[in-house]
């Protein structure tokens, strides 16, 4: 029997950026809003150690990070700092790094019929600059790929969020243990999910 969409999860983490400029509850409203559910939430400062692994959990991440960034530069006009995408992303790998651990983060787990491309729409692409009006780092971020090659350092977007299904149990794995994870039925759900809305009337 094939699992209801309606449990699929997927990672967020509001990255030190987003904490620090208060729009942690902002964020979240956005999620709940759309009709996901929360079921695990934290806060730490996370180690290089952890952000390396949580980055390359999938072998092939950097082989394809780096090449994904290449043709992201190309795309836009620009030059990308090497032809070679394992050095793209030995670069990218520290900026994040730098990045991560700067402050407190805060983790989370959503869950909800397609949680991971949901959250992914809601949250928009991954440059702010160029994230549609109406996501929240378009409407929160004004970060460029330009200027963090000015300035050497990773780009400023809020959050983290999963792309895939796949990736989402790699990474929530990584970030939270099992029972950290919270089962539990909200009131919306019925509306949400219920196929014939049973008892709204009395």
């Amino acid at each position: 029997m094939t699992t209801h969409f309606k449990y699929e999860k997927t990672l967020v983490v509001i990255k030190p950026d987003g904490v620090q400029r208060s729009l942690i509850g902002e964020i979240i409203k956005r999620y709940e809003r759309a009709g996901l559910k929360l079921v695990a939430m934290k806060m730490f400062v996370p180690t290089p150690e952890f952000i390396e692994t949580h980055y390359t959990l999938d072998p092939e991440w950097r082989r394809i990070t780096g090449e994904k960034t290449i043709k992201g530069y190309k795309d836009k006009g620009l030059v990308p700092p090497t032809e070679d995408p394992l050095e793209v992303t030995r670069i990218l790998l520290e900026r994040l790094k730098a990045y991560f651990t700067s402050g407190p983060a805060i983790a989370m787990v959503w869950q909800g019929a397609h949680s991971v491309a949901i959250v992914r729409k809601l949250t928009g692409s991954t440059e702010p600059l160029t994230s549609d009006v109406g996501t929240i780092r378009g409407d929160y971020v004004i970060d460029s790929y330009q200027m963090t090659d000015l300035d050497g350092r990773s780009i400023r977007n809020l959050i983290h969020a999963t792309g895939t299904v796949e990736e989402a149990e790699m990474e929530i794995k990584h970030w939270f243990k099992d029972e950290e994870i919270i089962n539990y039925r909200l009131v919306q759900e019925q509306i949400i999910y219920d196929v014939n809305l049973d008892g709204i009337l009395e």
